[in-house]
């Protein structure tokens, strides 16, 4: 509740918004071992209510997963590298039910769709469908704020500062 009271207090501090419509999660608490134990760095998870994942920054798309389409990797305008992972054990469906919106190369806003997924599908197959923000250079950075266990509202909701 007072967290929203100090926000821009830290004149320096940058913002990543909700990347899907959810619940936020600590990574420990995502049902895979490379995720929940950090192999891969550190982030923040949403169990998602809808199928669309948007850019959470201004940025530019440094990587598309082409082939199963569930992955995207984004580098923002202040050279953190992200990295947004749809689901648990999706590549398996070498992007059966997954639609890329972005492209390589590509400048994107806050807020602009990148990937779309069928939820049913997922569910049919008994695949998890969280989805994570991993901070891939989160080294040269310093995160000053996870918000977990809290909803998210994709483009509009701060889910994670740093500097």
């Amino acid at each position: 509740m007072f967290k929203n009271l100090f926000k821009g207090v830290n004149k320096n501090k940058k913002v990543l918004y909700a990347f899907v419509n959810g619940t936020s999660m600590d990574l420990s608490a995502v049902k895979d071992e490379v995720f929940s134990q950090k192999m891969m760095g550190e982030g923040i998870a949403i169990s998602p209510v809808d199928n669309k994942v948007y850019s959470p920054c201004d940025g530019r798309i440094v990587t598309i997963m082409k082939e199963s389409k569930h992955a995207v990797g984004i580098e923002t305008e202040d050279g953190m590298e992200i990295l947004i992972h749809v689901g648990i054990d999706t590549v398996a469906l070498k992007g059966e039910g997954f639609n890329i919106h972005c492209e390589e190369g590509q400048k994107v806003k806050k807020g602009e769709l990148l990937i779309s997924f069928d939820k049913k599908l997922l569910r049919d197959k008994e695949l998890d469908d969280t989805i994570m923000l991993i901070l891939a250079n989160q080294n040269d950075h310093e995160i000053l704020d996870l918000y977990v266990d809290e909803k998210m509202a994709a483009k509009d909701s701060v889910i994670l500062e740093y500097k």
